[in-house]
């Protein structure tokens, strides 16, 4: 499945006294860059972060944002166990103390039980950060899941496009080899004439070292190596195209050698039909080049 590099995602979410908020963009990249803003009183989080992306990813510069609000009106309290059950032992020898002794004592609440000092406390931020990070990367998951449907969906759009350029790439391949063929008659004709002609004025020439000179020229201007080469370009880049993975190096790759052949086919054409097929050629390779910029 052929992915694009680009995409964004976003979510909120939010538990008890926090509330959050996640940004994931990403555009292209020659390797995976991965920049994460996250807080750092959270440990461990972007590590894992890092982990999860490393193992959903391949390339593209990818931009992750957490932010993480807290309502101060919602102080997170806990009951300190060792606390309660100190108070609660002392308590208890009062009352049996007080009671040996016929001293009345009243009910005891509750809440005069956790205003004691430490048994009711407020919670550390170490406790909180372990508490968010497992909330946190349980809320990243679908984040990071719509941004790789993103990406696929791209890739879907992306690879129509390609498919396409490629069809026309082979249309002008096969128009280039049907000129080839057309002109070999005439080629021959031609070089036949230049031989004789140069025969005519050249005395005492030898005749096979001018004949040599003319097969190199010919040789120079036949195209059928470079013909066959795009077609087999244009066949390796559509199983590319049907394979599964990160296939955009491999494709940014063929594109050098598919402008090249193009080029060279344009240098050797001496014909103006074949000329005008080598430059569409170009034009087309130059706009499908772009396009695998944006291939993961």
């Amino acid at each position: 499945m052929t992915r694009s590099m680009t995409a964004f995602a976003a979510a909120k979410g939010g538990h008890g006294p926090h509330g959050w908020a996640w940004e994931m963009r990403s555009v292209n990249a020659k390797g995976l860059d991965l920049r994460l803003r996250v807080p750092d009183w959270i440990d461990g989080l972007e590590t894992a972060l890092r982990a999860r992306l490393g193992k959903a990813l391949a390339r593209g510069s990818v931009s992750v944002g957490l932010r993480i609000m807290r309502d101060e009106g919602e102080a997170v309290q806990t009951v300190n166990a060792a606390a309660l059950d100190a108070a609660l032992n002392a308590l208890a020898q009062v009352e049996m103390r007080a009671a040996e002794q016929g001293v009345p004592l009243a009910p005891s609440r509750a809440a005069d039980i956790l205003s004691l000092r430490g048994v009711l406390e407020m919670s550390t931020v170490e406790d909180e950060a372990t508490a968010l990070r497992k909330l946190l990367l349980a809320d990243f998951e679908p984040v990071l899941a719509s941004f790789v449907q993103m990406r696929a969906a791209e890739g879907a759009a992306l690879n129509a496009v390609l498919g396409d350029q490629l069809d026309q790439i082979a249309r002008l391949t096969e128009a280039a080899a049907d000129v080839t063929a057309a002109r070999r008659e005439d080629m021959a004709t031609a070089l036949r004439a230049s031989l004789a002609r140069v025969m005519a004025h050249a005395d005492g020439a030898d005749p096979d070292r001018v004949a040599q000179e003319l097969a190199m020229i010919a040789v120079k201007s036949d195209v059928t190596e470079e013909i066959d080469r795009l077609r087999a370009h244009v066949s390796a880049a559509r199983e590319l195209l049907s394979s599964d993975g990160p296939i955009g190096r491999k494709l940014d790759f063929l594109m050098q050698e598919f402008n090249r052949e193009a080029n060279t086919l344009c240098s050797k054409s001496q014909n103006t039909d074949l000329t005008r097929i080598g430059l569409d050629l170009k034009t087309v390779i130059d706009q499908m080049r772009e396009q695998v910029q944006n291939v993961e």
